[in-house]
């Protein structure tokens, strides 16, 4: 397991391919009743770590950039999968603490921000994020079906969140990225989709498990 180092890491290089991720896994999971959300377990795979296959295998497609993925879980230590574990402080303390610690490990010019408990991620869906980011400038986040920006679905210019997070004093992801202008990236309703209450993991099992013989 990787430990994290007590001080920020300055960016590698600046190119769209070079993508490390700030997952963040360390909520109380309430609408779920209170359990380990980034725990349960999808076709095989718990939630967390289909979200870190994802970012892998976007970063493996981009290998020609010569970096390598480095991923950042802000939750409790796991076994798998394999990442950097840090803490916010004090833990538990909403996603914006969340950010700070696991910004200050990143060490690429882009990263993504990404939630937990998103079932359906795909490579394809972060490289539509980077290349819109790119365009951007700043950063570019999915919007789901109904215009609703995805905060913590979106990929991000790593020295605009870092000059915003110095300044800002507030505990919204929205008050904080919003000013950024991110580029909005059209999602289909399962690519934003988060598992939040009981019934979104059953709709996601349902549709990524196997049916039973």
């Amino acid at each position: 397991m990787d430990t994290p180092s007590t001080r920020s890491t300055p960016p590698r290089q600046d190119r769209p391919g070079a993508l490390d991720a700030v997952i963040l896994a360390g909520g109380g999971g309430r609408r779920m009743g209170g359990v380990d959300k980034p725990g349960l377990a999808v076709a095989g795979r718990t939630l967390l770590e289909r979200v870190a296959d994802a970012v892998r295998a976007h970063g493996a497609a981009a290998a020609g950039t010569g970096t390598d993925t480095r991923l950042v879980v802000v939750g409790p230590n796991r076994e798998s999968p394999r990442a950097l574990y840090v803490r916010e402080d004090p833990p538990g303390s909403g996603p914006v603490p969340a950010l700070r610690a696991g910004i200050a490990h990143v060490s690429s010019g882009w990263f993504a921000l990404l939630a937990a408990d998103l079932p359906h991620l795909a490579p394809e869906h972060l490289d539509a994020l980077a290349g819109a980011a790119v365009r951007g400038g700043s950063g570019a986040v999915f919007v789901d079906p109904s215009g609703r920006e995805q905060w913590l679905t979106g990929v991000w210019r790593t020295d605009a969140v870092r000059d915003a997070l110095a300044g800002y004093t507030g505990r919204s992801l929205y008050g904080l990225l919003g000013p950024l202008r991110p580029r909005p990236v059209p999602a289909d309703d399962l690519a934003a989709a988060d598992c939040d209450t009981p019934e979104d993991l059953a709709r996601a099992r349902g549709l990524l498990e196997p049916p039973a013989p």
